[in-house]
């Protein structure tokens, strides 16, 4: 059994989703080391978790270079809303495990990198696309994609999801179909690096 408790160092996480985020952390051990800031955020629409470099961290060498996991504190759900941590286990660690897919694709690019990459994320739909299905890769890669499908699958069946947010999940991230299928390949130990 792993020892999730040693995956908090240098992490600040929020006493609500401390366990959900030390047991997602435990998959990425490229992570370790990394300083992290999962921090609730005011909800914004279209926009459960994204992950970002702390901007003056972002010239410093790679080794420290810091980042935040922002967390919408509530799921709007119809006329309703949901604490995020009143989610299915499995689901908020697909969650979470797909944002650490995209430190993983960050944590190797110069800060000049690091510009471009947020440039073409603001400017190019075709570039969040590719983005946000490398974070889904590295998920697979790290052992994660029985959680990334429970994820998708969750937000695609479940009613009260506004249809725009689904919209956008068809629109620009890997199906859950496609993720079974890097799973099951990657079971028999051939899939490629996403990078």
């Amino acid at each position: 059994m792993k020892q999730i408790e040693t995956y908090g160092y240098r992490k600040n996480i929020p006493d609500e989703i401390y366990f959900q985020v030390l047991e997602t952390l435990s998959y990425y051990p490229e992570l370790k080391n990394t300083p992290i800031t999962f921090r609730f955020k005011n909800p914004q629409e279209h926009i459960i978790m994204s992950a970002q470099p702390v901007f003056k961290t972002l010239f410093r060498v790679l080794d420290e270079r810091a980042y935040y996991v922002n967390i919408s504190r509530t799921i709007k759900l119809g006329s309703d809303s949901m604490k995020i941590e009143d989610l299915p286990k499995d689901v908020l660690i697909g969650w979470l495990g797909h944002e650490l897919g995209h430190l993983m694709d960050y944590k190797d690019r110069s800060a000049w990198g690091m510009i471009k990459f947020g440039i073409g994320y603001l400017l190019f739909p075709n570039f969040v696309k590719g983005a946000e299905r490398k974070a889904d890769e590295y998920a697979v890669q790290h052992g994660l994609g029985d959680y990334i499908v429970k994820t998708k699958n969750y937000i695609l069946n479940h009613a009260e999801i506004p249809l725009s947010y689904k919209e956008k999940m068809k629109k620009l991230y890997l199906s859950p179909e496609e993720i079974m299928q890097m799973v099951d390949t990657d079971q028999q130990g051939t899939v490629s690096p996403a990078i």
